[in-house]
């Protein structure tokens, strides 16, 4: 009772402070950090750039200056010379008590008053991609809970040490630790939580659990701490260890610390979020498996249940195996480390599995004894929440399960066959899937899939056709629009929160006008029918792939903030032109980027491209003006640079300055030199049609499968030009 009276007469007190106000409006100025200093969501969507950062270097520097409110506060009575009146009028550990949740309260206000100032500043910044319910769980994750966090973790080390210099020292090194050698560890960044994309179209739950398990885990185990300070704080003139023995007396005190610690231990090692794949990126264990012989697989289906609330997959699988080898057989399945697999029958008799502890690339080794007959019909269950790989667990997102947005590949859609060949008529599939009536499925490959069946629970089923061992499979709260252009049929499908930015961007027009100019120019993609071609807008993950009859668009590329970037074309319309050109240059020929210096890319050509589409569309002037002049302008700058002429002034600058400079360095020769480079290869050749012929060439190149990349020397061979020809001096 007492601690219910003291606590709101300490909580007046404390904002009475001068020091209080300070920090409290410190820290509602501190989300400005994140968009000019520390950028931590490396990604180009508006809501990586103008929530995350913000959100996330607010809750840095918010913890901090509440950790250092946390140490002056505790430190105040002593400081004041009036610790012992106060310990005579109050205990120590009801008034430790009282002023812990003081602090905790004024920082519940701080995070509602910081959410109120930057609302409207975000929702400006942001666009018609804006939402509520993001702004909401980002400042309350990102930012929120690390100020709580940071007030535990001060205030334990000021009980344990009760020195000012050796509790900021303890708490300094704590939050150091998060931002330096915990930075990649999405389990021990307390403070700077690991998100480095937020989707502007889709939504952001995958993410925002992977956060919210991680600052509660820390949060558990921060009270513990603290409860464990608590029973050291000094008092009857005894020290750290007399009056931890004194106040364990109450045997309830040390059974919560240690309740608390067990909880956040738990948590920890049993998190399901990522799994435990070899981290070795060059393994192979499941590839090399044999394949079963005298087995043989005829046909395979899957029933799947996203259960989009939670995140979560339920499906059952079938497999028609024909058996000739007169004996049992053990079957091998890749699954999702985070799926529980059961009720596995063969014939309809249950039969033994078994899943393996060792998982590679996200996957673990289901393994099944089919019996010794001819005909075999496999049936299994599966369940549970996909994980992600631990390889990519700084990069956390993929496996959004949403009403919004959902992406199931290949083990995480259905088991997949790893050591059983086809039948004659390869793996024939046939999927069904049920999903809330406003998302499309869209299989990611040539396959089209139907509604069978509009269920009273306000859901669809959908089923296609395939034929592979996997597979994939987006769906999603789509607009699709059909776009006749070069000789096929374009399915592009993107998000509708997006469809504004999209319809001011001039999409189908860019569409129309990249597939009828490089087809023309290069030739047909390598990954379409000759029919139809789908091109999906994904969620945001880092870059795209294409498969036969599907090829994918990140949303990052097609962000407002990237549409208005000037370096790659003239305004939305022709930005969108070039990254539709990447269909060409960069995923139809792919590009070595392994010397990140180089001006030889998928930039160059992408970008020679959209300034020869655009010359087509609006005239030589036009061109000339946006595209040529500015190459021109930027590379004139760049030898000018005073680092470029002076290299040696850059190798002594501190590691971090020196990627920041070299990194804007070679975007000026990837998007402004290479191009020069190339229209000067091009007046060389004898003009835009040899040019082409050129490019023609090389896009139907046959390369080597073994290094299946285009090089700079092959394009200087096809153009019968040197390094030297194509100087810009």
């Amino acid at each position: 009772m007492k601690t219910l009276c003291l606590f709101p007469l300490e909580l007046r007190r404390l904002f009475q402070s001068r020091l209080t106000w300070l920090i409290v409006g410190l820290t509602v100025l501190s989300p400005a950090v994140g968009l000019i200093l520390y950028k931590p969501a490396t990604a180009s969507t508006m809501l990586s750039m103008y929530l995350a950062n913000p959100a996330i270097a607010g809750g840095v520097v918010g913890g901090i200056l509440f950790g250092l409110l946390s140490v002056f506060e505790s430190d105040r009575a002593t400081r004041s010379r009036v610790d012992v009146l106060i310990d005579a009028a109050v205990s120590p550990l009801t008034m430790a008590l009282v002023r812990l949740l003081a602090l905790l309260a004024a920082s519940v206000v701080t995070v509602a008053v910081t959410m109120l100032v930057w609302l409207p500043i975000s929702a400006g910044l942001i666009g018609s991609v804006f939402g509520g319910v993001d702004y909401i769980l980002a400042y309350l994750l990102l930012m929120g809970l690390s100020l709580p966090m940071s007030i535990l973790a001060a205030a334990s080390a000021y009980q344990f040490t009760r020195r000012v210099d050796l509790s900021l020292v303890l708490f300094a090194a704590f939050a150091a630790l998060s931002l330096t050698v915990w930075a990649d560890d999405w389990q021990l960044c307390w403070l700077n939580p690991c998100v480095w994309a937020l989707s502007d179209d889709f939504s952001n739950f995958r993410i925002f659990r992977s956060v919210a398990w991680m600052r509660l885990t820390w949060l558990v185990a921060l009270a513990g701490v603290w409860t464990v300070s608590y029973l050291c704080i000094r008092q009857y003139g005894k020290g750290v260890f007399g009056s931890l023995t004194r106040n364990v007396r109450r045997v309830y005190r040390p059974i919560i610390a240690l309740a608390l610690l067990v909880c956040s231990g738990t948590a920890y090692a049993a998190q399901p979020l990522v799994d435990s794949s070899n981290p070795d990126q060059m393994a192979m264990t499941f590839y090399e498996i044999p394949y079963v012989e005298g087995v043989v697989c005829t046909g395979r289906s899957a029933q799947v249940f996203p259960d989009t609330s939670v995140g979560s997959v339920t499906g059952t699988a079938s497999y028609q195996f024909q058996n000739t080898s007169d004996q049992e057989q053990n079957v091998a399945f890749g699954i999702n480390p985070g799926y529980t697999i059961s009720n596995v029958q063969a014939n309809g008799v249950n039969v033994p599995f078994s899943v393996s502890d060792y998982q590679e690339y996200n996957e673990a080794m289901l393994e099944v004894t089919i019996p010794a007959v001819e005909q075999v019909e496999l049936t299994m269950e599966y369940s549970g929440f996909p994980q992600e790989s631990y390889n990519m667990s700084t990069m956390q997102g993929s496996t959004e399960i949403s009403s919004e947005y959902l992406c199931l590949e290949n083990s995480v859609l259905s088991p997949r066959l790893m050591n059983v060949l086809p039948g004659e008529n390869g793996y024939p599939t046939t999927i069904e899937i049920t999903l809330p009536e406003v998302m499309t499925a869209i299989p990611f490959n040539s396959s089209e899939a139907e509604v069978i069946a509009e269920n009273e629970d306000g859901t669809k089923t959908w089923r296609y056709e395939a034929n592979s061992a996997g597979g994939i499979l987006y769906a999603g709260d789509y607009v699709r629009e059909d776009i006749e252009a070069g000789g096929i049929t374009i399915e592009f499908y993107y998000g509708r929160k997006h469809q504004a930015v999209m319809e001011s961007a001039g999409a189908v027009d860019a569409v129309k006008s990249v597939v009828d100019y490089c087809t023309e120019h290069y030739g047909l993609l390598s990954f379409g029918t000759g029919e139809t071609l789908k091109l999906i807008q994904s969620r945001v993950a880092g870059g795209g792939y294409a498969t036969d009859g599907a090829s994918l668009l990140d949303e990052a590329d097609f962000t407002a903030d990237n549409l208005g970037d000037a370096s790659k074309g003239g305004g939305a319309g022709e930005v969108m032109i070039h990254e539709l050109v990447h269909q060409w240059w960069g995923l139809g020929n792919m590009f070595d980027t392994s010397d990140p210096t180089s001006p030889w890319s998928a930039e160059g050509l992408t970008v020679y491209t959209t300034y020869r589409i655009v010359k087509e569309l609006y005239g030589e002037d036009y061109a000339r003006e946006h595209y040529v002049n500015q190459w021109q302008q930027a590379v004139d700058d760049y030898y000018l640079d005073f680092y470029v002429r002076n290299p040696d002034y850059l190798a002594n600058l501190p590691e971090d300055k020196q990627l920041e400079i070299t990194g804007n360095l070679t975007y000026v020769r990837q998007y402004c030199e290479m191009p020069l480079k190339i229209l000067k290869a091009e007046q060389l050749v004898g003009g835009e049609e040899s040019m082409d012929q050129i490019l023609n060439s090389l896009f139907n190149w046959e390369l080597d499968p073994m290094y299946p990349y285009l090089t700079y020397q092959e394009f200087l061979d096809a153009c019968g030009l040197t390094e030297e020809d194509l100087s810009l001096d």
